[in-house]
């Protein structure tokens, strides 16, 4: 059974649309990167299938159900961009109060304050909390009961660089206990290694779907290679000599700064293990490389 599953949906506000024919789906133990500008239609997707609000064309299922139905909303948790919590509330009785909302047993509320490193400030009234503090608190509400679906939209705003290694590792362990999860961010850099596909979307739509080596395949962005070498020169004169539509960034005396075609990456490889280089280094295009691409902030000048 998949997390969810839209097909051809279209939602918009009177003639204004807003998506148009997106079609995704999420299978359990996998993490969706959703991307995309401010606009785009990311946090629409997400309310979508929460079933906060209904497509006005096209088919959603989640979780084998509806979206919006009770007894599917209790196995998704869900960490909106801009968390608020009643200040007056401890961080503690926030917990048992979304845990008794979503039918939680309460019994969660003191694992999952450790488990986002909560535990000293449970007891502390939330007016005291800091953003960072604030988000945990989210992140805390959105795992009760223990959810089959997790979407997190912009979930790292606010955290430290500590607390944010500590969210992607607990994400990588519910992924392996078989939770299916979205993550939404403008942080490309610090959720690559962790998604297992991304969907792009510019104005509405999903212009680009699947994971990074396939993303990879269809931009054909060219590949970077750095080459150290005793003798720069003749290095680059054999790859020219056998390497077609070469592009050299930067050289010196030793150092070699190249792109290639990907479909000349191997043979330049194998040409410069041949002239036995003193080191190589392969950059692969990043997913912020592919996002450029795919949004055409590249070509305008800005991400």
């Amino acid at each position: 059974m998949r997390c969810f599953e839209l097909d051809g949906v279209h939602f918009g506000y009177g003639r204004q649309p807003l998506l148009q024919d997106i079609g995704l789906n999420l299978y359990p133990g996998r993490i969706l990167g959703l991307f995309g500008h401010n606009g785009a239609g990311k946090t629409t997707t997400i309310k979508l299938i929460l079933g906060l609000m209904r497509p006005d064309r096209g088919r959603i299922r989640v979780l084998g159900g509806m979206p919006g139905q009770p007894e599917i909303a209790r196995r998704i948790g869900y960490l909106p961009e801009n968390v608020v919590f009643y200040p007056q509330l401890t961080g503690r009785e926030i917990l048992r109060h979304f845990a008794r909302l979503k039918g939680a047993h309460e019994s969660q509320v003191r694992e999952l304050l450790a488990q986002v490193g909560l535990t000293e400030a449970g007891d502390r009234r939330v007016k005291t909390y800091s953003k960072g503090m604030k988000q945990r608190l989210g992140l805390a509400q959105a795992l009760l009961g223990q959810p089959e679906l997790l979407m997190l939209d912009e979930p790292t705003v606010g955290l430290d660089p500590v607390a944010t290694a500590e969210l992607y590792r607990l994400l990588c362990r519910l992924r392996e206990q078989g939770t299916g999860i979205v993550l939404c961010s403008h942080v490309l850099p610090g959720v690559e290694p962790y998604i297992d596909q991304a969907a792009i979307l510019v104005d509405g739509r999903v212009w680009a779907l699947g994971d990074l080596p396939s993303l990879r395949e269809q931009a054909r962005i060219p590949v970077r290679l750095t080459v150290r070498s005793r003798d720069g020169e003749a290095l680059l004169n054999r790859l020219n000599g056998s390497v077609p539509r070469l592009s050299t960034l930067a050289r010196d005396s030793h150092t070699i700064e190249l792109d290639v075609r990907p479909q000349d990456k191997m043979a330049a490889i194998r040409s410069l293990m041949a002239a036995e280089p003193e080191d190589l280094q392969i950059h692969q295009p990043t997913l912020e490389d592919l996002y450029c691409h795919f949004t055409g902030s590249d070509r305008q000048g800005g991400a």
